[in-house]
């Protein structure tokens, strides 16, 4: 199975392709966020040219399509749907949260019962995180919180693992007991990308969307509120 992988959500995009047929199955490129733009179309030209790959024999194209930033989640999620129109390739959207969660899994803890709980966590800026709560690899949500937000849910559910890839996310929660791990890549979408493939679960290229999270007008308007937790 021959699937290409697009995540341009970070300050750094990167691209993989994947042939599982092979014993090495991943090649990669990164793309700097401000080239993104212009250098996502040639790069992958390139990297399936260099692995061997014709686009047209693509299985899938994968998209990590936010959390992040907008403009960059624009141009990865715009690039894939084109692709997907012209070649006829099936789409699988990959939230960003979910490929961080997936980067925490074999050094989990603690455990509730035979699941793991895990947050995910990615700065949103001006204090605020997106945040992915995970048991046992199933998403029970993902929302936007301020951290005094963030710190209420963590009382009611203490016991989770916060997992974090950004210096700035680990500095506000330094209070907090963290796992910081490498910011995720392309290639780190595959597992979840093959998931979603054997179950035909694909999306629309006409009617997907970014992934970008929003607070409620409820949550916007609410009083402040104040966390327990330092």
């Amino acid at each position: 199975m021959k699937i290409l992988l697009i995540d341009t959500c970070g300050a750094i995009g990167s691209l993989a392709l994947a042939d599982t047929a092979r014993s090495t199955a991943i090649a990669s490129a990164s793309l700097p966020g401000r080239s993104a733009a212009e250098r996502l179309v040639p790069t992958i030209r390139s990297l399936a040219a260099d692995s061997g790959i014709i686009l047209g024999e693509l299985d899938a194209v994968a998209v990590v399509h936010g959390p992040g930033s907008f403009t960059g989640v624009r141009v990865g999620l715009s690039a894939t749907k084109g692709l997907c129109h012209a070649l006829n390739l099936p789409l699988v959207a990959i939230s960003r949260l979910a490929v961080l969660a997936g980067q925490g899994v074999p050094h989990l803890s603690p455990f509730v019962g035979d699941e793991w709980v895990i947050r995910a966590l990615l700065d949103a800026g001006r204090g605020e995180f997106y945040s992915g709560l995970y048991a046992d690899g199933v998403c029970l949500r993902e929302t936007i919180l301020t951290r005094d937000h963030l710190l209420v849910e963590l009382r009611t559910e203490p016991r989770q693992t916060l997992l974090v890839c950004e210096p700035v996310v680990a500095q506000s929660l330094a209070a907090l007991t963290t796992q910081f791990v490498v910011e995720p890549t392309a290639a780190d979408a595959l597992p979840l990308a093959l998931a979603r493939i054997q179950q035909h679960a694909f999306d629309d290229p006409t009617t997907i969307d970014a992934n970008y999270l929003r607070r409620s007008d409820a949550e916007i308007f609410a009083k402040p509120i104040s966390a327990a937790i330092p």
